[in-house]
């Protein structure tokens, strides 16, 4: 299982990265290929419960690759980890199938309770570089984590999200209202009331004026 989920790994370079040019080079020079095979096998000490040897091959991995997965993360096949300096993988992750992650990415847990503390990526998902996924939540199959985004919330399928914090901009690619146009409705609003309100007040003047001259003329 742990051969066929290399070979899978290797073929989604061939697939996914156009500077790849053969299945050797991609298992012989690519970083994050290394990453994952070093992964592979700590992941089964980790799950056989030797923790000591499954965390040493995960450091000498971060050592050589620069790319730290933590032995307990649970990673699916057809994984791209492109350029991939500065990754980091936490504990609990689970990553799904054919998801592509670039450089920087951080898939971090917050606080120190024990448990599930970091995030569930679906299938399909792509991570940007330098794109930090915080948190215990799931991120539904075939989103999109812009570069330098914050996510700290759960995303549904088919979602693009960007900014700090990520915020989604398109749900089946389809842009998503902006703030800024429900913004501009409220302000309309108010400027109508405003409206009506000095509009009224005049009113309650001419009002005013014309009793203040009937009891004149009395």
């Amino acid at each position: 299982m742990i051969l066929k989920d290399i070979w899978l790994d290797v073929k989604a370079v061939q697939e996914r990265d156009p500077a790849a040019r053969s299945a050797w080079e991609v298992l012989l020079l690519y970083q994050g290929v290394h990453a994952l095979i070093w992964h592979r096998f700590a992941h089964w000490f980790y799950k056989h419960r030797m923790l000591f040897v499954a965390r040493l091959i995960s450091q000498i991995a971060r050592f050589f690759t620069l790319i730290e997965i933590h032995p307990g993360a649970e990673l699916g096949h057809g994984i791209l980890i492109d350029h991939g300096c500065g990754v980091v993988i936490g504990e609990t992750t689970v990553v799904g199938d054919n998801c592509t992650i670039y450089q920087g990415v951080t898939l971090g847990g917050v606080g120190l309770n024990k448990g599930k503390r970091h995030p569930t990526l679906g299938n399909n998902v792509t991570v940007g570089s330098g794109a930090k996924i915080l948190g215990a939540f799931e991120v539904g199959d075939n989103c999109t984590i812009a570069a330098n985004a914050v996510l700290l919330k759960p995303l549904e399928n088919d979602t693009t999200a960007v900014g700090i914090p990520a915020r989604p901009v398109k749900v089946g690619g389809v842009p998503v209202r902006k703030k800024e146009i429900a913004a501009a409705v409220t302000v309309e609003q108010y400027a109508r009331m405003e409206e009506r309100v000095l509009a009224l007040e005049e009113e309650v003047k001419r009002l005013q004026k014309r009793l203040a001259d009937g009891k004149e003329g009395a």
